[in-house]
């Protein structure tokens, strides 16, 4: 009987241990890489990345300034040259870094200098921010068709990345949270404070003005 309970643990023990490599390949098998970008509030940027596939997360931060771990009041109200930013977290392997950009590109006003939509001053301007030579010329060849698919000119930056720094936890997610907040609505779950604020910003209205058939997020 002691036998056979030993041999039992032992087969447990080796079907543990197989899981865990098999964990450990798929993990190893997925080609993560991150792409930081600016558009405006980053509510909407991260609401729309969290539908692509291949995605694996997208976070709502600072970044591009000279203030180290600024609050969302410091950078609000100008001075500390951060960006509202999202950064992108994707395999590689599922969906690429020019689409990303592509899809990017297509979802902000890249034509407007001041701000995004509702939200003016330097903290909502669009950027995308590169950290290799490689990562620079992906984000100027789709910027260069940005441009020639949209006949404008496109004031959006490549700029060199620097350290980013996560929002506090109300802001991540806030799309699709629950908690009860005051807005000028009235009082709304978090979710229909977001669809409000959204509609009434302009933004998806804007975008398709902009870009028509080609925006990628409007309506979804």
């Amino acid at each position: 009987m002691l036998k056979r309970e030993t041999l039992k643990s032992a087969a447990l023990a080796g079907m543990i241990v197989l899981g865990f490599v098999a964990q450990s390949k798929t993990a190893m098998a997925e080609d993560l890489q991150t792409l930081t970008v600016a558009g405006g509030c980053f509510w909407c940027v991260e609401a729309d990345f969290e539908k692509v596939e291949g995605v694996k997360s997208a976070v709502s931060g600072f970044t591009g300034g000279t203030v180290a771990d600024p609050t969302y009041k410091q950078v609000t109200a100008g001075g500390t040259g951060h960006f509202e930013a999202v950064q992108i977290t994707f395999d590689a392997d599922v969906v690429g870094r020019r689409a990303l950009l592509d899809l990017f590109l297509r979802s902000v006003d890249v034509t407007d200098a001041g701000g995004q939509f509702c939200d003016r001053g330097e903290s909502y301007r669009t950027a995308i921010f590169t950290a290799s030579s490689a990562e620079k010329q992906i984000a100027n060849a789709a910027k260069a068709q940005a441009a020639a698919d949209l006949g404008q000119s496109i004031v959006t930056p490549v700029l060199a990345a620097s350290e980013f720094y996560p929002a506090d936890a109300y802001h991540q997610d806030y799309y699709k949270g629950s908690k009860l907040v005051i807005t000028r609505f009235g009082p709304k779950r978090q979710a229909a404070a977001y669809k409000a604020y959204r509609n009434a910003c302009g933004r998806d209205t804007r975008v398709k003005a902009l870009w028509g058939s080609a925006a990628p997020f409007v309506g979804s």
